[in-house]
C-alpha cells in the first residue's frame, strides 16, 4: 500500500515501556512505521497492583490478538469484601455480581506489561536503562539526546512515561497542570499467610484512612495504604523519609497495620505517590506529543486509566496511518480523544473524600452503606428499576477501524 510505503520512512521515538507506549508501538508498527521504545529503568518495570481493561480497552485487546492470554493471566481475585477491625465481613461483592468491584479482565500490572512487550519485542526496537535529556526539533526531524549523551533523529516524538513524565516536561515545561487530589497512596507487594483468602479485602480506619489486601496469581499479596493530606511536600522526601511518613500514617489504625508497618521497613518495592490528574491545554507542540497518563491522567479512582492508555495508543497510530501530515493526524486524534478523556476524568460528588472518613462514625456509616448497598433486597430493588433502561455508556467511544 502506497500508505505504508509512506509510513516506512517514518521513525517514532516512543518514551515510556508501560502499557500506552508498547500498545502504540505495536500499532504504529503494524502500520510500517519504524519504532523504537526508550525506557529508563534497566529492564521491564514488573510490579505494581491490579489493572482492569473494561470496555472500549476490551475492544483493543482483542483487535490486538492477545485478549485470551489477559484473562488467562486473571488474579483470580474472587470480588471484594468489606471488613471491620477483628476482620469481620460487613458487605461483600462477587465478582459475578453486576455491582462488583473486581472486572473479569482482573490483571497484575507486571503481567500486562509483559503480555504487550512479548507480542511487540520482534517489530519494535527497546532501549533500556536510558531516557532523554533534551530536545531539539526542526522543521523535518527532531533531534533527541538521551542520558548516555548519544544523539539521534526521529520523525516523531511520543511521550508515554507516565504522571510524572519527564519527557512532557521536555516537550510543554510547566503548561500541563498536574492536579493533587488530596490522597496519597502506597503499593507493595507482600508474603501471603493463612488468613488470606482469594478475595480482596477493605478496611476502612479512622482518620480517613484506608487499606485494601488483594490476592495475585503469584502466590503473594499486594498491599495497598491510603490517606488523604493537603501536604504536598511528602513526595519532595527521601525514601527513608516517605517510609517514616507512611508508618506514622498508619499507627493506630488497627487491623493489618503491624502487618503493612513491618513490610514497610523489609520491602525494597514500596511505591510511594500523590494521586494527581494531568489536565493539559494542547497534547502535541510540532513533531512531539504525549498519550496515557503523561497527558491525561484520570486517577485510579477512576477505574479508567489502562483503557484509556490503550484506546489513545490505537487511535493515535490509526490517525497518523491515514494521514500524510502529522499535524492532520494530532489533530484528529485530539477531536476524537479530548471528550472521551474528559468525561472519564469528571470524578462523582465526594470522591475520594466519601471513602476516606475522618471518624469512628464516618467509619462505620461506610460499612453500613456497603453492607446495604451488597444487600440482596437492594440488589432486587436495582435490578427492579434498571430494567430495560441501557447500559451506561461512560466508558464508550467509537472505535473506527483503520485500513
Amino acid at each position: 500500500m502506497i500508505k505504508n510505503e509512506i509510513n516506512l520512512k517514518k521513525k517514532v521515538l516512543i518514551s515510556g515501556a508501560s502499557i500506552a507506549g508498547p500498545t502504540l508501538g505495536f500499532w504504529l508498527a503494524k502500520y510500517g512505521f519504524e519504532v523504537t521504545i526508550v525506557e529508563r529503568s534497566k529492564a521491564l518495570r514488573l510490579g505494581g497492583q491490579n489493572l482492569d481493561v473494561r470496555g472500549a480497552g476490551r475492544a483493543i485487546v482483542k483487535m490486538m490478538g492477545i485478549e485470551k492470554e489477559i484473562l488467562a493471566a486473571n488474579t483470580g481475585e474472587k470480588g471484594l469484601q468489606f471488613v471491620n477491625r477483628n476482620n469481620e465481613v460487613e458487605a461483600e461483592f462477587p465478582v459475578e455480581g453486576g455491582d462488583s468491584f473486581t472486572s473479569e479482565a482482573e490483571i497484575l500490572r507486571g503481567d500486562l506489561v509483559n503480555i504487550l512487550y512479548n507480542c511487540t519485542k520482534n517489530d519494535v526496537e527497546y532501549v533500556f536503562g536510558k531516557y532523554i535529556t533534551a530536545i531539539n526539533q526542526g522543521p523535518d526531524k527532531i533531534e533527541v539526546t538521551f542520558s548516555d549523551n548519544e544523539i539521534e533523529v526521529f520523525d516523531l516524538l511520543i511521550a508515554a512515561d507516565g504522571v510524572r513524565s519527564t519527557t512532557r516536561k521536555l516537550i510543554f515545561g510547566d503548561e500541563p497542570e498536574v492536579k493533587f487530589m488530596g490522597l496519597y497512596n502506597a503499593w507493595y507487594t507482600i508474603p501471603k499467610m493463612e488468613r488470606d483468602t482469594q478475595w480482596a479485602r477493605w478496611y476502612t480506619a479512622p482518620e480517613s484512612r484506608v487499606m485494601v489486601l488483594r490476592p495475585d496469581n503469584h502466590g503473594t499479596v499486594r498491599a495497598s495504604f491510603s490517606f488523604l493530606s493537603d501536604d504536598k511536600t511528602y513526595l519532595q522526601g527521601s525514601n527513608n523519609e516517605q517510609k517514616k511518613v507512611l508508618k506514622d500514617k498508619l499507627s493506630g489504625a488497627g487491623w493489618e497495620e503491624e502487618r503493612l508497618m513491618k513490610e514497610i521497613d523489609d520491602n525494597n518495592d514500596v511505591y510511594f505517590d500523590g494521586i494527581s490528574q494531568v489536565h493539559a491545554p494542547r497534547w502535541f507542540d510540532g513533531r512531539a506529543g504525549m498519550i496515557g497518563d503523561a497527558a491525561y491522567c484520570p486517577t485510579p479512582l477512576t477505574g479508567m486509566g489502562t483503557t484509556l492508555a490503550m484506546v489513545g495508543a490505537y487511535l493515535l497510530a490509526g490517525e497518523l496511518s491515514r494521514h500524510e501530515k502529522h499535524e492532520d493526524a494530532f489533530s484528529a486524534y485530539e477531536k476524537r480523544m479530548r471528550p472521551f478523556v474528559e468525561k472519564i476524568q469528571k470524578l462523582p460528588p465526594g470522591v475520594p473524600w466519601l471513602a476516606h472518613p475522618k471518624s469512628k462514625f464516618g467509619v462505620s456509616a461506610v460499612n453500613t452503606v456497603a453492607s446495604m448497598i451488597a444487600s440482596r433486597p437492594f440488589k432486587m430493588i436495582g435490578r427492579l428499576f434498571s430494567s430495560g433502561k441501557k447500559e451506561s455508556t461512560k466508558d464508550e467511544i467509537e472505535i473506527p477501524i483503520f485500513e
